[in-house]
């Protein structure tokens, strides 16, 4: 048509300045197939051989639990590891009897649940006379108990019987008579200046440190320890020998002194120890 613009039959009227035209063609891309999905990480790989794979770990741990609940029952449900036994060693003055007696062990409970601080502490408890206990399991079948019992160094006098007095200041028990070789207290300590400073416990631990410092050859010769003040202390010995000791102070340096004096000068009646670096002997 004259002064207007044709359009070509067939063909849609488009903008020619677009990517389509410069291509050549309007025909749309085909669709990008999807992605497969990431694995998260940390996981595993997927699929049969996964599984296969995680069959020895299940079979490991179910085997483990088996074997955790057999070895509960051989502990605690079988006859296997029962306390069939209990012995103890070590004593002096006690029975077996007696410690056994104090023990209350289980008999028949199994071994592994036997609580072996509560019997020390039933033994300690109900016997003065242990100083420290020791409980240990004999598998399969025992329990043991080690002892350890107070050892006197003193004896006071109660009456007609004798309270002993271990190294620790404890007096622990009372007996009818008195055990070879340890010394009698004999406390004359009222007329004392000091008695209102010193009462009688504090003479007693004096008298105590003296006793548990004497070398035990002067321990066993030693008949009594006579306390007149704090630094009067004086050691009666056999044969009619006696020591100033003074007091409780450098004992062991005077237990030494003493022994050798002894040594020195056997048939001397007196000895001086109250100055260890200055010892003396004299009488006979």
């Amino acid at each position: 048509m004259a002064g207007g613009t044709t359009a070509r039959r067939g063909t849609p009227f488009s903008d020619r300045s677009g990517p389509a035209a410069r291509k050549g063609t309007g025909a749309p891309k085909p669709p990008k197939p999807p992605k497969a999905p990431k694995s998260a990480p940390g996981a595993g790989p997927r699929g049969p051989g996964a599984r296969l794979r995680r069959g020895p770990v299940l079979a490991s741990l179910a085997a483990a639990v088996v074997l955790a609940a057999g070895c509960t029952w051989v502990l605690y449900g079988s006859s296997w590891l029962r306390v069939e036994k209990v012995a103890a060693t070590g004593m002096d003055v006690l029975t077996s009897e007696q410690v056994l007696g104090a023990a209350a062990v289980p008999v028949g409970a199994p071994l592994v649940s036997v609580d072996t601080e509560e019997i020390e502490g039933r033994v300690r408890g109900r016997l003065s006379r242990i100083d420290s206990v020791d409980v240990v399991r004999a598998w399969p079948h025992g329990i043991g108990l080690k002892v350890t019992e107070r050892k006197p160094v003193l004896l006071i006098k109660k009456d007609a019987n004798f309270v002993e007095v271990d190294a620790s200041g404890v007096r622990f028990d009372t007996v009818p008579k008195a055990p070879a070789g340890v010394p009698v207290l004999e406390l004359n300590a009222g007329r004392s200046p000091s008695a209102r400073r010193f009462d009688e416990e504090r003479l007693l631990h004096e008298a105590v440190l003296v006793a548990g410092a004497l070398p035990e050859p002067i321990a066993k010769e030693t008949v009594q320890v006579k306390v007149g003040s704090y630094d009067s202390v004086v050691l009666e010995l056999t044969g009619g020998r006696s020591v100033t000791w003074g007091s409780g102070e450098q004992s062991d340096a005077k237990g030494r002194a003493l022994n050798a004096l002894l040594k020195a000068a056997p048939k001397a009646a007196r000895f001086d120890v109250s100055v260890p670096t200055a010892p003396a002997a004299s009488g006979s």
